[in-house]
């Protein structure tokens, strides 16, 4: 195709749609699983609207559910500089511990890159200090707002940095949230999924904060399998798109997972023709990196920045649970390229009419391409 004419499917601007303010949900649901549920059928073309425990309606026995089970750490950091002066850290990603250098004054230090906010930027070399047992050194400033630092900890035995981020941290809820935000006991509790289980993300995979334990039960009880891959979330997810050409842009990259025993499962799954759904477009991006070209898929571990957008021919899933995305992101892109860009405008522009809530703390959407 000639990139000077561009099809309307790679233009930016044809992924947007209007969306009121009052939609975007700033709490979550008060029961997990009676969020709101936009059944969008491709082969009939059909939409319904129900609630997310209706997603048993859909399910069959023999269907392989597979959801990401990352654990949201509390990566926000409230501290001082050694002016006095106030500083927010957002951690971009899991620190690895270390034992620390003899003489440093502690015990632990692991290196961590974050996005920095404070009236002045601090410089190299000086200290930030978070608690009585965690501060951090600024090792280097990035023109993007970014800074590497060293964090210094003490950890009582049987304790690990889990632990102390749990304590002195909050929970990186997204910009679009705009009351105080992570400081709630509902937002430690809510903002992590079910399936949490391997701690990395710094934003929740949205999709799974829907089933609740009484629903997973009764998800197992119709026969239906599950399986677990991991992908630790980024703020790269929040990241916009810049280039009018969507086929330009730069995915971020994620640290995934596949392991042995998942592999299998979908394998197994697909020979036999049951259906695999994928729960959250995070869960997609990792299945459809680990496959190949036949949709054979194999265990892999490291960065995945596999890049979805229309056109994409779809190797493993068949159905998708997902939540509403912003305008003009790449999850957009993701989920269009599975159902059709103008099936999923339309589809969003009657959720907007209907009332439906929007983003993380949102209402749901199950996506069939293989409808029971």
């Amino acid at each position: 195709m000639n990139r000077n004419f561009m099809d309307n499917r790679f233009q930016l601007s044809a992924y947007d749609y209007h969306l009121p303010e009052e939609n975007i949900a700033q709490h979550p649901a008060d029961r997990r699983d009676q969020s709101r549920l936009l059944v969008l059928d491709c082969v009939a073309d059909t939409m319904a609207h129900q609630r997310f425990v209706d997603i048993l309606e859909l399910l069959r026995p023999g269907d392989l559910l597979v959801a990401n089970n990352t654990r949201v750490f509390p990566a926000r950091l409230f501290g001082t500089k050694e002016t006095g002066g106030k500083v927010e850290l957002l951690l971009l990603h899991y620190p690895e511990t270390r034992e620390a250098p003899s003489g440093s004054g502690s015990r632990h230090a692991a290196e961590a890159l974050a996005l920095l906010k404070s009236s002045k930027r601090p410089r190299p070399g000086s200290s930030l200090f978070f608690g009585e047992e965690l501060r951090a050194t600024v090792l280097e400033l990035f023109a993007d707002g970014k800074v590497r630092l060293d964090l210094h900890f003490s950890l009582p035995a049987g304790h690990n940095l889990a632990d102390l981020l749990a304590r002195y941290g909050q929970m990186p809820l997204p910009p679009y949230i705009k009351r105080p935000r992570g400081t709630s006991g509902e937002d430690f509790e809510r903002y992590q999924t079910r399936f949490a289980a391997r701690t990395g993300s710094v934003a929740a995979p949205t999709a799974g904060l829907h089933f609740s334990d009484e629903l997973l039960a009764t998800i197992r009880g119709l026969g239906v399998t599950m399986a677990t891959v991991t992908l630790h979330v980024g703020y790269g997810t929040f990241a916009p798109v810049r280039t009018d050409n969507i086929r330009d842009h730069l995915i971020h990259a994620e640290f995934i997972e596949v392991p042995a025993e998942t592999a299998l499962a979908v394998n197994r799954a697909r020979e036999e023709g049951r259906r695999v759904w994928a729960v959250g477009t995070t869960t997609a991006r990792t299945l459809e990196f680990c496959a190949d070209e036949q949709g054979t898929l194999k265990p892999c571990q490291g960065p995945c920045d596999l890049y979805i957008i229309p056109g994409y021919r779809f190797r493993v899933v068949d159905n998708l649970i997902t939540n509403f995305h912003l305008p003009q992101s790449s999850l957009l892109f993701l989920v269009s390229a599975l159902a059709g860009r103008e099936r999923i405008l339309d589809a969003y522009g009657r959720a907007v009419a209907l009332g439906y809530r929007f983003f993380s703390y949102g209402d749901a959407m199950a996506i069939l391409t293989r409808p029971g």
